[in-house]
């Protein structure tokens, strides 16, 4: 196996607030580490009406998120040696795939299909009881105004 797949950086990307620090703290660590860095979006076939299907596909949504967030972290010049991929598959069990191949895992502690109040999502969740590499997950900092406003339960 290619040494740059084996000491890669894999960080999970859904477009929400948490995983774009997840991407931030994951460059961070390549840069310092001097590993690749590959930014993952995951994408499944929700069932849909037919006709919708023409206009949308997730897969093609998948991809626009992909790159979105890689715009918002790094602008239009994402760092060197970054890929991208859009996989299809439940998330946890894609990224627990790639992790076979990986030195470290980076997710956001919450994505978008989460309720706001639990303090690790499913994915991240799912990834760190099971994956095959260490796993980061990267939680949002938050003011003493957030925490005055929402304490934690």
């Amino acid at each position: 196996m290619d040494k740059a797949a084996t000491d890669r950086i894999v960080v999970g990307v859904d477009g929400s607030e948490s995983s774009l620090s997840a991407l931030r703290y994951a460059a961070r660590m390549a840069e310092a580490l001097d590993a690749p860095l590959h930014v993952v979006t995951t994408w499944t076939a929700p069932p849909i009406d037919p006709f919708m299907a023409i206009e949308w596909t997730p897969e093609k949504y998948a991809g626009e998120t992909l790159d979105a967030a890689i715009v918002e972290v790094f602008g239009r010049t994402p760092p060197a040696g970054l890929t991208r991929a859009v996989l299809l598959g439940p998330a946890a069990r894609t990224l627990i795939g790639l992790s076979d191949t990986s030195a470290m895992l980076v997710l956001g502690s919450r994505g978008h299909g989460g309720f706001v109040g639990l303090l690790l999502g499913s994915v991240s969740a799912t990834c760190a009881e099971h994956a095959h590499c260490p796993v980061l997950i990267v939680h949002e900092r938050r003011t003493n105004e957030d925490v005055v406003a929402n304490p934690p339960s």
